[in-house]
């Protein structure tokens, strides 16, 4: 699976703490267990409202990743908190 990260993701993820980044870590890896089948229960994934393929996971209860669906893999968007990200996914 390719796993692509535009440049606002990559600069929004070094400003994360370091224990962020390792609950990211973490996250991320129940979710490339299974990325096209049922997904853990913790990644809480869902649709983002008002788009058809932008979704969101869960890294803690105030951060949030934006991800789509690519040819053959991902493409992660954009991580941070709650509203920020969301609101600009």
């Amino acid at each position: 699976m390719i796993i692509e990260r535009t440049d606002k993701f990559k600069r929004e993820y070094k400003k994360l703490p370091n224990n962020i980044k390792e609950s990211f870590k973490k996250q991320f890896a129940r979710f490339v267990e299974y990325p096209y089948a049922e997904f853990h229960p913790s990644l809480r994934i869902k649709r983002i409202q008002g788009t058809n393929d932008i979704f969101e996971m869960t890294i803690t209860m105030s951060i949030r990743v934006t991800w789509q669906y690519i040819d053959n893999g991902i493409l992660l968007r954009n991580i941070g908190r709650h509203d920020k990200t969301l609101g600009n996914p």
